[in-house]
């Protein structure tokens, strides 16, 4: 057998694909199905976009043998999750003309559009485009959304890390012209190598990359967890440059115990003029190096724990023609959300508001989507989408203030004083019905899951209490479950794993403490060990650091020993 026959096959579509084109066009013209050919719907992700279907509804449309009732998800880059006022009015509208009549706000700063019929497809993605906003990159084996803090306590460095961001998602863009041929109708090209995708090459990249920016001591975009990450580090003159972080990822598979969950490694410092060309490089590497043939071997963490970081530190720094400087000191202090009103130093203000699973719909008692139109057509600053799924309304001028405090009341949009610590520091992934890889709920199950948990908090008295607690509805960790306190993990229909011990900033992994737990089971596991929490904490200790001293489950290690801690764990939470 050949090597080339060894690959994995998305690494044969790519190479067939005339740099992503594929069958796309001829496709989306084909009226006889609501959706694409295989190859095509691995193609059209690199163009921001997954064919879905209706989960809730297959089996009864297989009975009368009738197709799946497909529809696409449309995911919009939003560098820094920063976007105007006219961007929002925007996927208002685009939502209720060619959507299901909402819009999600992503773990990862960026807007979902869900519902989009196939001969709607080209026309939504024009319209996106036609908002300065566009779609490339939002998924595929490439570099994805870059985050960003969106409301630093530093507020003086937003617009310098924002610049930062909005140049590596631009550096890092793909170049091909397929994008612009099969959506916005551009002139076509000849394709070549040296011409098309001077960064990725032909075949891309082996998997995903994901690029997160933080201002210390936020680190609401979850640095840890993600392929490579800087670290601002400011000085009396300002920024200075960023400590840089890589191999994170939490994506695993349930049973495969080569696939796990990883924190990344701080491995020195770079001036904010060598970012742009540092996370060149580092994909470069991850391009070359990366496994091609298990596709869930194949993102950057595994390369790097299969290599070593001093391996992958020199391979970088001779790439680069320097070294590393000595990483700078940094501390963290939350993942969360900074919710509520808070004045710049400019006299505006910010106003970070609670959106529940990051969808923003009407729904009885709060009429989220309506409020927040409303807001957007009086409001001339922005609306940043924070990692934790929720929005700020930036830049508010003084004089619109209290305009927008009566819509927020008016709306019931939410009051971040009468919603509890737990609530306020959940996320949740899509799930059911639509992602296709989901086992169990998430988005539409973790509310209840919280309300359930709130009736302990309160009696133990901890109701204020930040505690971070995450729902995915399979082990690719799309919410981050991983570095969540409390995180539940799909195992089939109402089934989860249940993990603990997180760091409540965001900086150790959680362990297996319960496995295959049905849903009505979480608050009946769950009440001793707040109760104990509320009884026996030290002052000043968060969830996750109590269950690990109080012997719950064990302190994290690293890598591959993610899966012995979790049977050791598992025995012991057993026992």
């Amino acid at each position: 057998m050949s090597d080339e026959k060894k690959l994995a096959a998305n690494e044969g579509i790519k190479t067939r694909s005339n740099f992503l084109r594929g069958t796309i066009a001829e496709g989306l013209g084909d009226l006889s199905t609501g959706g694409l050919c295989a190859d095509d719907q691995q193609l059209i992700k690199f163009h921001g976009s997954y064919q879905q279907d209706d989960r809730d509804i297959r089996a009864a449309r297989r009975k009368h043998k009738l197709e799946k009732a497909y529809s696409f998800m449309i995911r919009i880059r939003v560098p820094a999750g920063v976007s105007t006022a006219q961007q929002w009015l925007e996927m208002d509208r685009m939502c209720e003309q060619f959507g299901n009549g909402d819009f999600k706000l992503t773990t990862r700063q960026a807007y979902q559009l869900h519902g989009i019929i196939k001969t709607n497809l080209k026309r939504t993605i024009k319209e996106i485009n036609d908002t300065a906003m566009d779609t490339i990159a939002a998924c595929g084996d490439v570099n994805r959304n870059v985050m960003c803090n969106v409301n630093p306590e530093k507020s003086e460095l937003h617009a310098d890390v924002l610049k930062v961001s909005e140049d590596l998602s631009a550096h890092l863009t793909p170049a091909t012209g397929a994008y612009h041929e099969i959506w916005l109708d551009g002139e076509k090209v000849e394709s070549s190598e040296g011409v098309e995708e001077p960064i990725y090459g032909k075949t891309y990249l082996p998997r995903k990359f994901k690029i997160t920016v933080a201002v210390p001591p936020s680190n609401d975009v979850d640095i840890f967890a993600h392929d490579l990450s800087f670290i601002a580090i400011s000085g009396p003159k300002g920024l200075e440059g960023f400590n840089v972080a890589v191999g994170g990822g939490m994506g695993m598979t349930h049973g495969d115990e080569k696939t796990f969950p990883r924190l990344a490694d701080v491995i020195g410092f770079v001036p904010t003029d060598k970012v742009v060309e540092l996370a060149e490089k580092v994909v470069t590497v991850q391009r070359d190096f990366g496994d091609r043939v298990e596709r869930k071997h194949a993102r950057m963490k595994y390369t790097i724990d299969d290599r070593g970081v001093e391996w992958f530190v020199g391979e970088l720094e001779s790439r680069l023609g320097y070294k590393l400087e000595p990483t700078r000191d940094f501390k963290f202090t939350h993942n969360g959300d900074d919710f509520g009103w808070h004045e710049n130093a400019d006299g505006t203000w910010n106003y970070v508001m609670y959106i529940p699973g990051g969808r923003v719909q009407d729904r009885p008692g709060a009429n989220i989507r309506t409020g927040l139109r409303k807001i957007a057509e009086l409001m001339d600053g922005e609306f940043r989408l924070t990692p934790n799924q929720n929005v700020a309304l930036a830049l508010i001028k003084p004089e619109q203030k209290a305009a927008i405090e009566e819509l927020v009341e008016e709306y019931a949009l939410s009051d971040p004083l009468r919603l509890s610590g737990l609530r306020l520091n959940s996320i949740s992934c899509v799930a059911l019905p639509t992602c296709a890889l989901a086992l169990a709920e998430a988005e539409r199950y973790l509310p209840d899951v919280i309300g359930q948990l709130e009736e302990v908090l309160d009696e133990a008295g901890l109701r204020s209490d930040a505690i971070t607690i995450r729902m995915t509805g399979c082990p690719n960790g799309c919410a981050r479950p991983y570095i969540a306190e409390i995180g539940f993990v799909g195992r089939g229909p109402d089934r989860y794993n249940v993990y603990l011990g997180a760091g409540f900033v965001g900086d150790r992994l959680s362990k297996l403490w319960r496995k295959d737990v049905k849903g009505t089971e979480i608050k009946e596991l769950l009440t001793p060990v707040i109760q104990d929490y509320a009884k026996s904490r030290e002052d000043g200790e968060r969830f996750g650091d109590f269950v690990i001293r109080a012997g719950y489950v064990k302190a994290t290690r690293e890598g591959r020993d993610f899966h012995a801690d979790i049977e050791d764990s598992s025995a012991s939470a057993n026992a």
